[in-house]
């Protein structure tokens, strides 16, 4: 099977493909085009050229496109399911629940283009206004430049796309390396939908010579970008005046207050540890349980782990699968060893079998080690004993990132004293980091990014505010 570029509306074969591999099987599932230089320029020169007409388009033909993609996408759900299942090994029931999604965040986008909306201001209110009418309109900025991750292949390109289009701009969107199947698939639906000509462009290849082409660009008026913080930054640097929302890494953690009945979460835990292989942004990293519980958690939550299935993706039964690449499973193994030599007790997994890294609980782990101070982005979580819950919390603040964390409490007051203390983009009460819907607002501080996405949010930051003024003093 041979997968081409979508430019202006059209597939374009171009000169060079690269094999895409299937994680977990190590199967050829497509030859898929690689873009030079000059097609990522047809690609720039189709978004400039159709900026003009998406920008006039009223907002209700734009919902209309958005809610017929949301509609064919709710027809072929099961069809998306196995490409994003198989291009990333997500097992299969979690890729539906991808898709599910990606339909809500497209209803969301339609709904939101027609809203956009400015606001009246009261010039009247300084001296000098008497007279004086004024208000403010959103218009779309121009042509987005979207960098998407491998981990949720279509929902976080419907994160870029779906607000872009509801605001009227174009895009040009490079998916990454090994998951560009889900984006190819999603351009289909988006072309019978009736979007015109130029308004999405699909370009796949190395993200170092199309992002970096992309980043540079003038034409482009901004760059919404999910992945690594270390690409993230070099992206920021490059961007110039560009609007940059960089959704970056975390590794996000939970407390675990003295008065809570652990029955009831260690199953939601275990879900925020190892869904997806512990491939998400908000996947739980690092718990910190009071000690007069610690012995209980640990001991649960390793029990309800063992309980999980390892296998095929495409397998209903399957909760644990390949990770995205043989060289995160060394890069994971590595931190493990690295984290037992520094006293860490490996209460379960730690070790491979070929493609899979087997869910993993480490003990006792110092904070230095590269398991609890970087993201790990595979199925291990680090379970660690505090005194107190201000403890843990000064614990999750030491990290360099501070996308979202959760606490599990019974005392409105220490709840309410997370909420002021922790430093994230959001604090999950009586839950896990790793919840998210789709129409709220997701971002995060320090090394987790700057902007935020949720349909509403992104629209605000891909829309020019601008002030009209009349004077009914002449």
């Amino acid at each position: 099977m041979k997968k081409m570029l979508f430019i202006n509306g059209e597939w374009i074969e171009a000169k060079k493909t690269t094999a895409l591999l299937a994680p977990y099987s190590g199967e050829e599932m497509a030859q898929v085009a690689s873009a030079d230089e000059n097609e990522v320029e047809l690609a720039l020169e189709a978004a400039d050229r159709a900026k003009l007409s998406m920008a006039k388009m009223p907002s209700h033909k734009r919902a209309t496109i958005l809610e017929k993609v949301a509609r064919l996408l709710e027809e072929r759900s099961g069809e998306a399911a196995r490409i994003i299942a198989t291009e990333s090994a997500k097992p299969i029931t979690i890729a539906m629940g991808e898709v599910e999604r990606t339909i809500q965040t497209y209803k969301f986008a339609a709904e939101e283009a027609k809203r956009i909306h400015g606001e009246t201001l009261p010039l009247d209110a300084a001296p000098g206004g008497e007279g004086r009418v004024a208000y403010m309109v959103h218009e779309p900025i121009g042509v987005i430049g979207a960098i998407t991750p491998f981990n949720f292949p279509m929902n976080l390109v419907a994160h870029k796309v779906g607000p872009a289009l509801a605001a009227g701009n174009t895009v040009v969107l490079k998916p990454a390396e090994q998951t560009p199947l889900s984006a190819l698939f999603i351009a289909e639906l988006f072309q019978e939908a009736g979007l015109p000509a130029g308004a999405l462009n699909v370009v796949t290849g190395k993200g170092s010579l199309i992002g970096e082409k992309i980043v540079a660009d003038e034409r482009v008026s901004k760059i919404s970008f999910t992945g690594s913080p270390a690409v993230g930054i070099g992206i920021r640097s490059k961007a110039g005046l560009k609007r940059v929302t960089l959704e970056l890494g975390s590794n996000a953690a939970v407390i675990i207050d003295n008065d809570v009945k652990l029955d009831h979460i260690i199953d939601r835990c275990v879900v925020g540890a190892f869904s997806n292989q512990g491939q998400v942004c908000i996947s739980l990293q690092r718990v910190y349980v009071l000690e007069e519980l610690y012995d209980e958690f640990a001991s649960k939550f390793t029990k309800a782990t063992s309980q999980l299935t390892v296998g095929d993706p495409l397998d209903p039964k399957t909760d644990i699968s390949a990770l995205i690449s043989a060289k995160d499973v060394e890069r994971a193994l590595t931190w493990i060893r690295e984290a037992e030599q520094q006293g860490a007790q490996v209460a379960i997994g730690g070790r491979a079998d070929g493609s899979v890294l087997l869910p993993t609980v480490l003990l006792d782990v110092d904070p230095s080690q590269k398991v609890s101070c970087q993201e790990v982005f595979a199925p291990i979580v680090v379970i660690n004993k505090v005194k107190t819950v201000e403890e843990a919390i000064e614990m999750v603040n030491e990290s360099k990132y501070g996308l979202q964390a959760g606490i599990y409490t019974d005392n409105i007051h220490t709840a309410l004293d997370a909420v002021e203390h922790l430093h994230v983009g959001g604090v999950l009460i009586n839950d896990i980091p790793t919840f998210r819907v789709d129409h709220m607002p997701y971002g995060g501080v320090k090394e987790s990014g700057i902007g935020r996405e949720g349909v509403k949010y992104a629209i605000e930051e891909m829309t020019e505010k601008k002030l009209v003024v009349f004077n009914r003093n002449r």
